[in-house]
């Protein structure tokens, strides 16, 4: 059956190809994995032990380190997980030893706006269905183990207000005077669901736990997502485990989760969920699919554990950052690459012609109403214009000594005085560019720029980090504030304020990582502004600590843990077929 992504919708391409794929024994013997290591969980999806695999691999040569990032996005869509796909083709498809690493999707997108993350049409990561719902469980893991906290945490409060000291003590327990108004957790659930952002829990009596206001996070923005991202081991894991602060005390001392003494229970939660889950491209490709996303508000990458067995089980690991440059690719930088101690050879910039056009001020794009014609024909002028939206990323890609290679990528309406122009500004201020059809064409459609990839890799890189360790938390905010989005100068609100200094006195927080919390619509903190908006400050409202994670979390604009659903959600789209049991209108 010939795939025709023009005629076909991403799930039925993903279906069709589906009767061609490599069983997970294959896949996993391709990639020079022994059958001790591999955790099947069906025929073609399975986890890979990590504990054994890595044990083996220590000292196995690394391949080359890719990470693709994109322009600031827009809701024309970039199309970064299906350049990565594609260029993953590309590589096979000259001959290459490749795998990638990706993130897997969160059940609030997927049923929501963005859809299921896997890529499109001829570029695309499959099984498309266990990719995008449940896949083998880790989200669901995390949700419990991050609730669980809220279960301890609650359920002491309740006791400690209903026992006195010497009750308390016969159960094992001290007073820990958890102050009801600094709880820094809130409950999980994997969805959209603004409803929840702000309840209030405990209504009833004495019994019926301690009445106070609480709420929900998505479950992908938890801080047990980002140690699940960062964590090298079983043993890094239990101990970044019981480093999370779910609340304070009325002292202001803080509360972590081996106060509660729940960080063992929570660890046992993500045993399994250590394991990276192995999948495969539409050509066949290995692709390992481990953590989340949501780089505007946790750090929005696949896990350390996948990359690390990716470059030592291939020649090619091509892994991917959340959003833009400035946040996905930042976050990869300088916290990442710092905690896993592997440098990219190249970075990728993700880049389309018509989201370029809307940067340089072309009509708002909503869904459902058709596109305005400045996107479908050619306008030189506006498309020079938004090119300043991707020097400022191109820039922030050349800050950390590595070559940015941009990928055009190709839509039908493109012209060729259109590629010509980003192509000669992009080459202009220093980066290799190709055109890629890889949705039309698959891997065929992306061999120049899996070539421009091989070019980029062989260059000499000299990569650096944007801040040390040693610099003080305030410097870092200004470096990136100004450096990366552009920004000239950042102001603070008093509670960011106090924390700042607070974090800064203490020498354990101050050596932490800084996890950027800002809007990805825009390289501001204001989700209007498109383009490389001049002129502005960044505004610091709160500081966060997820000490389990290695992170200070600064607060950039009005960012919710819990986005919500909207009028005409992907879930109406979404239905089973009875007779054979298979998803439909997945995208």
């Amino acid at each position: 059956m010939k795939l025709d992504p023009t005629k076909m919708k991403d799930w039925e391409i993903a279906e069709a190809a589906e009767a061609n794929m490599r069983p997970f024994a294959q896949l996993a013997e391709q990639l020079g994995l022994k059958d001790d290591e591999l955790i099947p969980m069906g025929k073609h999806v399975g986890r890979v032990n990590f504990l054994r695999a890595s044990r083996r691999l220590k000292d196995a040569p690394k391949g080359k380190y890719v990470d693709v990032t994109a322009i600031t996005p827009t809701p024309l869509g970039e199309g970064k997980t299906t350049t990565s796909m594609g260029l993953i083709q590309g590589l096979g498809k000259i001959g290459k030893s490749v795998a990638g690493a990706i993130r897997q999707p969160s059940g609030g997108p997927t049923f929501n706006i963005k859809g299921s993350a896997a890529g499109g049409g001829l570029a695309q990561c499959i099984p498309l269905t266990d990719f995008s719902i449940r896949l083998t469980g880790d989200i669901d893991s995390i949700t419990n183990a991050h609730n669980l906290a809220m279960v301890a945490l609650t359920s002491r409060m309740q006791h400690e207000r209903n026992y006195d000291d010497a009750r308390l003590a016969k159960s094992g327990l001290k007073r820990l005077d958890i102050d009801p108004h600094r709880v820094e957790m809130k409950w999980a659930i994997d969805f959209c669901a603004q409803a929840l952002r702000n309840i209030t829990i405990g209504q009833g009596g004495k019994m019926d736990g301690f009445e106070m206001a609480s709420g929900f996070q998505i479950t992908v923005s938890s801080e047990i997502m980002a140690i699940l991202a960062v964590a090298k081991d079983l043993k890094d894991m239990r101990e970044r485990m019981a480093k999370i602060i779910v609340a304070y005390d009325k002292q202001g001392g803080a509360i972590t989760t081996a106060d509660l003494e729940v960080d063992g229970a929570m660890t046992a939660w993500m045993v399994d969920a250590l394991n990276p889950n192995l999948l495969q491209t539409l050509e066949g490709q290995p692709v390992f699919v481990h953590a989340g996303p949501f780089a505007n508000i946790a750090i929005g990458q696949s896990s350390i554990i996948a990359d690390e067995l990716g470059v030592r089980l291939s020649d090619y690991l091509v892994t991917e950052s959340g959003f833009g440059a400035d946040i996905g690719f930042e976050k990869f930088w300088n916290l990442k690459c710092r905690f896993s101690g592997i440098a990219p050879d190249a970075v990728v910039v993700t880049a389309t012609i018509r989201a370029l056009k809307m940067h340089g001020g072309g009509p708002k794009v909503s869904p459902g109403i058709p596109l305005d014609e400045v996107y479908t024909k050619e306008n030189l002028g506006l498309l020079e214009t938004g090119c300043e939206n991707l020097i400022a990323h191109i820039e922030t890609v050349a800050k950390s000594g590595v070559r940015p290679v941009v990928c055009i990528n190709s839509f039908y309406t493109d012209t060729k005085a259109e590629i010509a122009l980003v192509k000669r500004i992009a080459e202009e201020h220093g980066a290799l560019c190709a055109v890629s059809d890889h949705w039309l064409k698959g891997g065929d459609g992306a061999i120049e720029l899996a070539e421009a990839v091989i070019s980029a890799c062989n260059e000499k890189t000299d990569f650096r980090f944007l801040y040390e360790l040693e610099t003080p938390l305030r410097d870092r905010i200004e470096l990136i504030a100004r450096n990366v989005y552009g920004a000239d100068g950042v102001t603070y609100s008093d509670k960011a304020l106090e924390k700042a200094k607070m974090f800064e006195s203490d020498p354990e927080s101050a050596r932490l990582g800084t996890c950027m919390v800002k809007t990805h619509l825009s390289l501001s903190h204001d989700p209007d502004v498109k383009g490389r908006p001049k002129g502005w400050t960044l505004p610091i409202s709160d500081i966060l600590i997820y000490k389990g994670a290695g992170f200070i979390v600064p607060v950039a604009g009005a960012i919710k843990l819990m986005p919500g659903t909207c009028s005409n959600p992907a879930f109406r789209k979404i239905d089973v077929d009875v007779e054979t049991g298979k998803v439909k209108g997945l995208f």
